[in-house]
């Protein structure tokens, strides 16, 4: 019982944030041109969105936690709409129903999603980001290096919020 303590208090240790010297990387460029592949937006490119603060969130519409922070993401547009800030949703699908483009459309519109979605059916773009895990929060600064990466579930107003909102701001405030 006391190792079994032990290993779940250092579980609950972990950083939220992973912040390695592979998050100081260039954010790979979106790999898929296809207009019918974006949703709210026409294929975007990285070095398009350089001068802004991008936060990447690697979801899918079956996944639990990534829509229980739906909410979050909504408000974090909401909360930077008027700086130099843009989400970009990547839907990576785990399974192979969630690759359905009208039921990614349908999710979309029923979590009021404005920002641009890529979906990211064949992991083209979970791959070169090197991800693992739904959902993934990447915060990429102003020239295009990936910052930090957040991954799990986020609410509005807890300490991982918090945490977040202080990095974007921090990015924001760089050259």
């Amino acid at each position: 019982m006391k190792i079994f303590s032990i290993v779940l208090l250092a579980v609950q240790a972990l950083p939220f944030f992973k912040n390695t010297d592979e998050n100081n990387r260039p954010a790979p460029e979106f790999p898929i041109v296809d207009k019918a592949k974006w949703l709210n937006s026409s294929p975007l490119k990285m070095n398009d969105l350089r001068g802004k603060v991008v936060m990447l969130d690697v979801w899918t519409f079956m996944c639990w936690n990534c829509t229980n922070s739906i909410p979050w993401v909504r408000e974090m547009q909401k909360r930077f709409e008027k700086k130099a800030f843009l989400i970009v949703g990547i839907h990576s699908p785990e399974f192979e129903h969630e690759k359905d483009l009208k039921a990614v459309k349908a999710a979309v519109e029923k979590h009021k999603l404005t920002s641009p979605q890529l979906i990211d059916n064949e992991h083209k773009y979970w791959r070169a980001l090197n991800n693992r895990y739904w959902p993934a929060f990447y915060l990429i600064d102003k020239k295009g290096y990936i910052r930090h990466v957040a991954v799990g579930e986020v609410h509005i107003d807890d300490r991982r919020d918090r945490g977040i909102q202080q990095i974007v701001e921090k990015l924001l405030n760089e050259e």
